[in-house]
């Protein structure tokens, strides 16, 4: 008997789903979801090309979670207090037919779908993947100068077909729109200022992400940090910038607003301040293992309790077993004693 065949029990409503927590008291509230760890961008701090390169293996087709499998796991999550999916990779938009996905996902009661994508193929997948049920997207554009922008993606893509993809994506009413921004010191951090007032003017929500050491293929140094400190103190210069609450527990962006109104930009900072204490994520990868931390040393199998034939209980019960010993807090504790661990990939588990 396959996990296609196999009934699902009904997804409690939001208010009636249990409250999993791990060992510091988080609960479970966001599951990101990996549904390829292809990607078409070979980004600096990502899937660089001396690691990442064109001959690179990545997993088989039958390794990768099967639309029903995924949408069979979140509604289990669902039904432990998930309430966010957010679809990433990789790029997600390069999995085939991913609106018949979200389609799937959306019919899950009480879920709110996002996306994480670096726009390259947004322009004609906004409108289905909103047609079927997708309800914001996050694109990532590390900085609006073309020339610096192609050498952190390291393909040669152009600033002007992400923009192309925003606008797509505003027009097919996938808002509010977050652009998330990586900052490497000496390679976009001069671009900041410019970026924010672009993103400013086109009404989206910008948010800035420290260089982070996650995986070990990205040659990562502290020095390359730029504090999300200095950035907000460069943008505060020319547009006065004020703090505001975070919307919800978890929320791993500092808020700030523009004082005249004109919108927000957020900071990621996960090397200088980091947020670990109020960590609610829970990461599936494409081929079905669960992490419970961006920087996991290794996952929780799935896929083979998926594929033997396990009933939801069981994988319910899995998932609960993992999530309630939970006790990571990796930012919080980098040094030395963390500098050396296996960590995983963010190309694999999404970022």
């Amino acid at each position: 008997m396959t996990d296609r065949t196999l009934p699902t029990s009904p997804t409690p409503a939001a208010n009636d789903r249990p409250m999993l927590t791990d060992t510091l008291g988080r609960p479970l509230h966001d599951l990101r979801i990996s549904v390829t760890d292809r990607c078409n961008f070979r980004c600096r701090y990502c899937m660089p090309k001396e690691v990442f390169g064109s001959d690179f293996a990545f997993l088989p087709r039958d390794q990768i979670l099967s639309f029903e499998e995924i949408t069979r796991l979140a509604r289990i999550f669902a039904g432990l207090g998930v309430q966010k999916v957010r679809l990433t990779g990789g790029e997600p938009t390069l999995r085939a037919e991913l609106p018949k996905l979200v389609a799937m996902l959306a019919e899950i009661p009480d879920i709110d779908i996002a996306m994480t994508t670096n726009g390259s193929l947004l322009k004609e997948l906004a409108k289905p993947l909103a047609d079927a049920g997708l309800k914001r997207v996050s694109v990532s554009l590390d900085s609006l100068d073309d020339t610096v922008f192609r050498a952190m993606n390291d393909v040669g893509f152009p600033v002007a077909r992400v923009i192309e993809g925003i606008d797509a994506a505003e027009a097919a009413g996938l808002t509010p729109i977050k652009i998330d921004a990586v900052v490497k010191r000496g390679v976009n951090d001069h671009t900041v200022v410019e970026l924010a007032r672009f993103i400013r003017e086109r009404g989206h929500i910008l948010r800035y992400i420290e260089y982070m050491d996650v995986g070990t293929a990205n040659g990562w140094l502290l020095n390359d940090v730029v504090p999300g400190a200095d950035v907000i103190a460069r943008i505060n210069e020319v547009m006065p910038l004020e703090a505001i609450e975070p919307n919800y527990r978890g929320e791993v962006a500092k808020r700030w607003r523009y004082k005249d109104g004109s919108g927000e930009v957020g900071i990621i900072t996960s090397v200088t301040q980091p947020f670990c204490g109020d960590c609610t994520r829970a990461r599936l990868s494409a081929e079905g293992s669960l992490y419970t931390c961006l920087f996991a040393v290794q996952g929780t199998d799935l896929r083979t309790l998926l594929r033997d034939g396990a009933t939801d209980e069981a994988i319910r019960d899995a998932v609960t077993a993992r999530w309630s010993v939970r006790d990571d807090r990796y930012s919080e504790i980098r040094s030395a004693q963390t500098r050396e661990l296996p960590r995983i990939q963010m190309s694999y588990i999404g970022g």
